[in-house]
């Protein structure tokens, strides 16, 4: 399908390493969130408008206009999940659900909305030793792997393992593995409502992963991947009383008398 608008991305970031750890600022000094905007700023041009928010935003920057004028929100938390108000979650999950694109990065996978959207824990193994991470494209004609290198090199990580306590994923896109012997999915898609979400591992406070230009290309793709050109909606169940379908006419056969 011919899209016909640019896509609005909105880029949210805890913004707490950048306000107190030396090295993320050294690493990251336009913040994390500004160096992803940026990424899609420069690998997307024209075909996106791309703005950020924070915690420290009023309504943490996700307002109910906000949203509604949101193609696709990139989430961006590690230390204060849950500093983020319950009231800001249940408005991210009902535009989701009606059709917003949702990017979970990294240790969003503990974030509210992306537990909330995924009914489990969504805990995992980690560790952090200067591992190499290869991330290796297991779905090549997938949108999401669009012009990505095979594999992603990236010389210097956290570790992400086995088990990921998430749900069976409609689409198993990328899978990482590390110098210590792990193997983690570590791009995966998920249908919830009308929405697309998109959960994509690599990318730490510590490492400098989103100035790699095989990173960025995927969360380019994730932008023209998860949003949808079609009206926001939220699904509906549309009840039907049984005696309906009980007092409906018989189907007459076709040629009779």
């Amino acid at each position: 399908m011919t899209r016909t608008r640019t896509v609005r991305a909105l880029v949210w970031g805890e913004n707490h390493h950048e306000k107190n750890d030396a090295l993320t600022r050294r690493l990251y000094p336009d913040t994390i969130h500004g160096t992803i905007a940026a990424a899609l700023r420069d690998g997307l041009g024209h075909e996106v408008v791309v703005d950020t928010a924070t915690l420290d935003d009023d309504a943490h920057g996700l307002s109910e206009e906000r949203l509604a004028a949101t193609d696709v929100l990139y989430w961006w938390g590690h230390v204060r999940h849950d500093a983020v108000a319950d009231e800001v979650v249940e408005r991210v999950h009902h535009h989701v659900l009606a059709g917003m694109g949702l990017v979970a990065l990294h240790s969003a996978h503990l974030s509210k909305i992306f537990t909330r959207l995924m009914g489990t824990t969504c805990t995992l193994r980690w560790r952090q030793a200067d591992d190499r991470e290869l991330v290796w494209t297991v779905a090549p004609t997938h949108p999401l792997a669009h012009g990505v290198p095979q594999p992603i090199v990236i010389p210097r990580q956290e570790m992400y393992g086995e088990f990921f306590d998430v749900p069976q994923p409609d689409d198993l896109v990328f899978v990482s593995g590390f110098s210590g012997g792990e193997v983690f999915r570590s791009g995966m898609t998920f249908a919830r409502g009308h929405g697309r979400v998109f959960y994509f591992s690599p990318g730490d406070q510590d490492y400098p992963v989103y100035h790699h230009p095989g990173i960025r290309r995927v969360l380019c793709n994730a932008a023209l991947w998860t949003a949808q050109d079609r009206p926001r909606e939220a699904p509906r169940l549309t009840m039907r009383p049984l005696d309906e379908f009980a007092t409906a006419p018989a189907p007459t056969e076709a040629g009779g008398a």
